[in-house]
């Protein structure tokens, strides 16, 4: 039995119990200890994004191993570990092409005649499972591809936004954009993604990070982070700013909002040959393009999903960063709170003012 935030319907969020099956031959049972509070969870909850229910959000967790089923061989009882929601497969075409983030993972969901991982307690309602994890619980039965160990001297409030914010930021600087050594990179919208693609952006090596934010907060927080110049994404002449800064645009400008202004924003900052990613989950009618002379002055656009990361290989390397003092997760989270307020903490989301907010389980 376990405690849970559960989508019942769109809005809001009912604190009930659920049970969790046993684990099957690839499937670990984890008790969660920290959750962060991500705005895709948001997308969700507000019906932006569809989604069966009634089902568990939550998807940037780290916690101890509980149990682990009969196949398991890469965490055992006792780990550390942090989920990552793109959950691979390991042999389909984006697998063994290097880009774990694109796999479907048909092979890590349990099949209809298995039973469903998670039911309403006392019944046999099924609860949907989101994004592989459904980590606002006590406890989650995962795919054991969607977990990595990790060095137990991490502390895993900080661990549990290594698992999407800081996977996704960061993994935009170094896997989606391989970001060069003084290169200009601007990232626009200064939350848990965007602080963490500022941070990654000073480790890289960057010759300027452009903060583009609204809220004078969060340039401040960018600061801290990394950033070397910082823009009032609502200014008139926020693309004039960057131009004079960049001296021409940017090579790399990093999506972190989901908003089509900000999209557009971040081809418009761009110079010869740069890269605009995105990395927000827009509402699903957006559309960003390039125009004729962006095409011809060689400018690109991608997608990056969760930063494109390799996350066995790159979620131990981002806890080492922490660790050697050069990844700040301190300043990112900004304040921990318990299950039961949930909702004041999407709340507070909602408002704008603040990077992120970490669920803390006894």
């Amino acid at each position: 039995m376990a405690k849970a935030a559960i989508l019942e319907s769109v809005g809001k969020l009912t604190i009930g119990e659920v049970e969790l099956a046993d684990p099957l031959p690839h499937e670990v049972l984890i008790d969660t200890k920290a959750c962060g509070l991500c705005h895709s969870d948001l997308h969700f909850i507000d019906g932006a994004y569809p989604h069966p229910m009634p089902a568990i959000p939550g998807h940037e967790a780290a916690g101890v191993v509980r149990a682990v089923g009969s196949e398991v061989k890469t965490v055992k009882p006792g780990d550390h570990v942090v989920t990552c929601l793109s959950a691979f497969c390991g042999h389909c075409e984006f697998c063994v092409t290097g880009r774990m983030a694109l796999c479907m993972g048909a092979d890590t969901r349990r099949d209809q005649t298995q039973g469903p991982r998670i039911t309403r307690a006392g019944g046999d309602e099924t609860v949907a499972q989101m994004l592989n994890l459904s980590a606002f619980a006590e406890q989650m039965l995962i795919h054991e591809h969607a977990c990595v160990a990790i060095d137990k001297d991490m502390p895993l409030d900080r661990a549990a936004v290594i698992g999407c914010a800081v996977t996704t930021g960061a993994g935009a600087v170094f896997n989606a954009c391989s970001v060069v050594p003084g290169e200009s990179v601007a990232v626009i919208g200064c939350g848990g993604v965007g602080l963490a693609a500022i941070n990654a952006a000073r480790i890289a090596g960057a010759g300027q990070v452009i903060a583009i934010d609204p809220i004078p907060e969060k340039r401040e927080l960018a600061k801290v982070l990394g950033a070397t110049h910082t823009i009032d994404a609502m200014a008139d002449d926020a693309v004039e700013q960057v131009m004079k800064i960049s001296r021409g645009g940017v090579h790399h400008a990093i999506e972190a909002v989901g908003r089509q202004a900000s999209a557009d924003l971040s081809v418009k900052i761009l110079r010869r040959g740069g890269m605009a990613t995105i990395l927000g989950m827009m509402p699903l009618d957006c559309k960003v393009g390039l125009g004729a002379m962006d095409l011809l002055s060689g400018k690109k656009l991608q997608g990056a999903i969760m930063g494109m990361n390799h996350f066995p290989v790159d979620l131990p390397r981002l806890v080492d960063f922490y660790m050697r003092g050069l990844l700040d997760l301190d300043t990112i989270i900004s304040e921990r709170i318990a299950l039961e307020d949930i909702n004041k903490g999407f709340d507070t989301m909602r408002n704008g003012h603040s990077a992120r907010s970490v669920i803390v389980f006894d």
